[in-house]
């Protein structure tokens, strides 16, 4: 079979992976389910491009393993002539509608093709033909990935049917990969600088791969593969209008943050992640940092917590802080090992899953090479939806910033200098610089009695101070802290 014999043969360690991982969904799908049960949602993309292919492999895979077919048989299961169903819209790009029609042809699909919207189309196809399974095209940074697994049912208020979605880990890096070495044909728009593809109406070939033609001084467009970030693969859409006011994206990422800067105050609270800390194996040098940075540009510090080595008590934590406070500070198990669970607990604070982000990992290729190339890269898999990578050249992979928490990767005092650095300067910094907080100390030798009435008088007499007192032995002198921003 020709798509198989043409990944096994390639050096691409990630390709082999990605491929194997679909060809064995697709083969417990065919295991599950009988083939005149099964359907696959065609819309001439690069996606579904590639989960045709896919599907003719495992398919072929599949009868190799449990029927081994023989004669004329062989170009059944290579072809794997599956009811096909294709949504043909009017504001479709004549592009797509030709290689749509052209790749059935092709490939003997049982093309079914539905005029109406997605949703009824579906319900009366599915009342026709019972359908249990269908295979989709679906990858997460879809609008419509959000909460999807491999397999997953059909969502509340549409017909049932088992969503099988074999390249949901897939990257625009792996799309292409795929394509390339299988050399398997694609719709021409991809030559002409299109990256995805919506209807006429708001799609344009990506501006990120234009050029201009020296001589003639007319624009020109690269083909779809050469898309360096696979992150922008939509800037070609035209996008909605957001109607969300500037004000409430703000509190999207805090709620108090609007009202708080208003009022000259912003709050930070600190989360430490590690057993290591609480069982008093390693001291903690990284949260009295922190709280000096934050306190040298105005900020409070609300809250500073140690909390196990486990996904729901990060979760937990971190749920709570995030909406009471304009920025979470959290830094331990970050990382490939066992008790490394910060992000998949930064993750279900928001109620949103990990998934692979393209750029990251090649920042950590670069760092590390293809030593965590494995099944997964683990340390390459990010809150989806809410990740916003934060650049400097300074950093050898960017800080990680989730929502309004920010996930720092420091082991000790003087790497948290230097990230915390790199974020006042990054450009896309949520630090705001206020006035300093300033402090002085008095040391006394005074009892606590003969100061107990004074110390509260001054409270009350000087709300805006921060009056704090505390001794290094009990009896020592009384060291008298004052904190403000107009000493």
């Amino acid at each position: 079979m020709e798509i198989d014999e043409a990944i096994r043969a390639s050096s691409d360690r990630r390709l082999q992976t990605k491929y194997n991982s679909a060809a064995y969904i697709i083969q417990r799908a065919f295991a599950l389910y009988e083939f005149e049960q099964v359907a696959f949602s065609f819309n001439g993309g690069k996606d579904s491009t590639v989960l045709l292919h896919l599907l003719r492999a495992g398919y072929f895979l599949y009868k190799k393993n449990t029927h081994r077919p023989k004669g004329n048989q062989m170009d059944h299961v290579l072809n794997c002539p599956m009811r096909t169903i294709y949504f043909e819209s009017p504001s479709a790009f004549p592009e797509i509608n030709s290689f749509t029609y052209e790749t059935a042809s092709i490939y003997d699909l049982q093309l079914e093709v539905i005029r109406s919207d997605f949703k009824s189309g579906l319900e009366a196809l599915l009342e026709q033909k019972p359908t249990k399974a269908i295979f989709l095209g679906t990858r997460i940074g879809d609008p419509n990935a959000v909460g999807q697994e491999q397999f997953s049912p059909s969502s509340i208020g549409w017909p049932p049917f088992m969503r099988v979605n074999p390249i949901l880990d897939w990257s625009y890096r792996d799309v292409w990969a795929f394509i390339l070495t299988s050399k398997v044909q694609y719709c021409s728009l991809y030559d002409k600088g299109y990256t995805s593809i919506g209807s006429i109406y708001d799609t344009v070939p990506n501006p990120l791969l234009c050029t201009i033609d020296s001589l003639s001084n007319t624009e020109k467009f690269k083909p779809a593969y050469l898309l360096s970030d696979g992150r922008l693969e939509r800037a070609g859409r035209a996008k909605k209008r957001n109607q969300v006011s500037e004000a409430s994206i703000d509190i999207r990422n805090g709620p108090n943050i609007i009202h708080s800067h208003q009022n000259g105050a912003l709050m930070a609270s600190i989360i430490a992640v590690g057993d290591e800390i609480l069982f008093g194996n390693v001291e903690d040098e990284i949260a009295g940092t922190l709280c000096r940075k934050l306190h040298a540009i105005g900020w409070h510090v609300s809250h500073k917590s140690v909390v196990r080595n486990e996904i729901d008590s990060v979760a937990e934590e971190v749920e709570n802080r995030k909406s009471t406070d304009n920025l979470v500070f959290l830094f331990g198990g970050v990382g490939p090992l066992h008790s490394d669970v910060s992000m998949a607990g930064v993750a279900k604070a928001f109620g949103t899953r990990l998934a692979p982000d393209e750029e990251f990992e090649e920042y950590l290729r670069h760092l590390i090479g293809n030593h965590c190339t494995g099944d997964r890269n683990e340390m390459a898999l990010l809150p989806e939806g809410i990740t916003e990578l934060l650049h400097h050249e300074m950093l050898s992979v960017p800080l990680i910033k989730c929502g309004n928490v920010v996930i720092l990767s420091a082991t000790n005092a003087y790497e948290v200098e230097k990230q915390w650095n790199c974020l006042l300067e990054s450009a896309n910094t949520p630090l705001v610089q206020l006035a300093p907080f300033f402090s002085k100390h008095l040391s006394t030798m005074l009892s606590d009695v003969e100061l107990s009435e004074t110390l509260s008088r001054l409270c009350l007499d000087f709300p805006d101070l921060n009056i704090s007192c505390h001794r290094k032995a009990r009896t020592g002198p009384l060291i008298i802290s004052s904190t403000g921003k107009c000493l």
